[in-house]
């Protein structure tokens, strides 16, 4: 699988989405303050990375991905030395701490677009995509991420800039020298405030169309990405910045495939380290076990030898995995401990979502109004603009929601679930005085106390790391079966994604020439036969039950 050692590759990276984990100064907001006060507990898990999401200055209009002074942290988050106390103590703790940058775009509200906006002849206009319009139009069909066209007009200079995402989230133009410079500048600034990891937002949209022509199908916004010149810009980041730290890096890229995502982490193109890929999260709306294995096959054959991948069924931008891809009804904690072992047993690396260790759940609001995801809300309003009716639109808008996994933090069951003093900013799931840090604390058989064996388990055991992997459940619906195999180690991971009982039934070639002898190193239903082996050639498994055991 992979030979090269590297640190970055055995972490264990802990999500904190940190405006709804823990507000300390009541103002219904989280705050860097708030992680660093529960650092101790994220510690406890035993996670070696803190991924903390943007806290530079900004309007937020898209929750800190609208940066409008890369070199300050907003008020909400706190003050500068928030976060270099932030970045001490997540050290001091045997951590480290991971950055996310946005640097596919802006804030309208950045000194840079209001320079480049004040006239046509400005030197920062070239820093953003300026066009005309085409016969009173936008200059092509092209959808943005947020809204029915990618371009709004400037009518003092009746041109159009290009923007993405929301209006206020216009793009920066890559092509432009000078403008990459101020980015890697910016980057260095942090890096050398101590930051050891960067998560790089929508990398994918960095290199833009070459030529600007309306595309048959608006809707399938793969043109925006992956465009001539990305790998070129990649590869200078490398080279200007990347390269002179001891660091990690990971990029979000939309739309990558198997075939396309090894050439943003070869080790020998020198670009990025990992990256994280949606074919799941973003192209796989529900469970799917047959297409999710196909999934995981094709990109470990990748990867195999030229780069190291990343595992997530979650983040801030996907609903919570235990409601989407698990059973968060009957079997909350089952399907909950066994999404947590598939994550953390197959190739590459895995991240946490702060509150998925805990089993935290996807939510349903009554009305629109309840919602703060500014994606939601602008397509609700494209779809009843056109006459949608607003029940429907609501209803089907309401299961992939980005609210359901901003829903603050449950930490106990007192007032506002422990998050702060105030109301905080989102509503908290109703059931969080059920589902919460304290409890979890309490229980022996808790989502959180299986997460600490789970991840201690991995850094203990380099095998999950490093180690070759072979499905051996071929398209059984239910049941995913893999080796994981590092210099003669193996290891059988058996995972039953189902709420019935089922059966895995050993081959021949499982056993080899010598039977087969299995010791269990973690079960998810706690400890069952330890030793198991061939004169058994069956295998029953508990609905959403889960099971590592090492070869022997």
């Amino acid at each position: 699988m992979q030979s090269n050692e590297a640190w970055w590759k055995e972490s264990v990276v802990y999500q904190v989405y940190w405006r709804s984990f823990r507000d300390t100064n009541g103002d219904g907001i989280g705050d860097l303050r708030g992680v660093i006060e529960k650092l101790d507990y994220i510690q406890s898990l035993g996670v070696t990375m803190v991924w903390v999401n943007p806290f530079n200055e900004s309007p937020d209009k898209d929750n800190g991905y609208d940066v409008s002074d890369y070199y300050a942290v907003m008020d909400k988050a706190g003050t500068m030395a928030d976060f270099e106390l932030l970045v001490a103590e997540t050290h001091a703790r045997g951590m480290k701490l991971m950055m996310d940058v946005v640097v596919n775009h802006t804030s309208d509200q950045h000194a840079w677009f209001k320079e480049s906006r004040s006239s046509a002849s400005n030197p920062k206009r070239d820093w953003y995509i300026w066009h005309d319009g085409y016969q009173g139009r936008p200059p092509t069909n092209w959808r943005s991420y947020f809204n029915p066209s990618c371009w709004e007009l400037d009518e003092a200079s009746n041109q159009y800039y290009m923007h993405s995402f929301a209006v206020e989230q216009p793009d920066l133009n890559w092509a432009n020298r000078e403008m990459r410079q101020e980015i890697y500048k910016m980057l260095r600034f942090w890096l050398d405030k101590g930051v050891d990891g960067l998560r790089l937002d929508a990398l994918a949209l960095l290199a833009k169309p070459t030529i600007f022509a309306d595309v048959e199908n608006p809707r399938d916004i793969r043109y925006l990405t992956h465009n001539a010149g990305l790998h070129q810009y990649l590869q200078e980041m490398n080279h200007e910045v990347f390269k002179h730290y001891d660091m990690m890096t990971v990029g979000e890229i939309a739309f990558a495939t198997p075939e396309t995502g090894p050439l943003f982490v070869d080790e020998e193109r020198q670009e990025l380290n990992t990256l994280f890929h949606f074919e799941v999260a973003d192209e796989m709306p529900e469970w799917d076990m047959l297409r999710f294995k196909r999934i995981q096959r094709l990109w470990a054959e990748a990867l195999d030898g030229r780069g190291f991948g990343s595992q997530f069924l979650n983040n801030h931008d996907h609903t919570r995995q235990v409601s989407r891809y698990g059973n968060d009804t009957d079997y909350r904690v089952e399907s909950a401990k066994l999404l947590g072992t598939m994550i953390h047993t197959l190739p590459g690396i895995p991240y946490i979502y702060q509150g998925e260790e805990i089993g935290m759940t996807g939510v349903r609001f009554e009305t629109i109004g309840d919602y703060k995801d500014i994606a939601m809300i602008n397509r609700y309003v494209e779809e009843v603009g056109k006459g949608g009716d607003p029940a429907v639109v609501f209803r089907d808008l309401q299961p992939l929601s980005r609210d359901n996994s901003r829903t603050p933090m449950q930490w106990n069951d007192g007032p506002y679930a422990g998050f702060g003093e105030a109301e905080p900013w989102l509503q908290i799931n109703p059931n969080y005085e059920k589902i919460n840090v304290e409890q979890a604390e309490k229980d022996p058989d808790s989502v959180l106390a299986y997460y600490r064996k789970l991840i201690a388990l991995r850094k203990a055991n380099l095998i999950m790391v490093y180690g070759d992997f072979t499905d051996i459940s071929d398209d059984d619906p239910h049941l995913y079966v893999y080796v994981r195999e590092l210099e003669g180690t193996e290891w059988l991971v058996l995972l039953n994604h189902s709420a019935e009982h089922r059966t895995f039934a050993f081959t021949e070639s499982c056993f080899g020439n010598n039977g087969l002898s299995l010791k269990l190193k973690l079960g998810s239903y706690g400890q069952t036969e330890v030793y198991w082996s061939s004169e058994m050639p069956e295998m029953e498994l508990k609905p959403y039950e889960a099971r590592i055991y090492e070869v022997i």
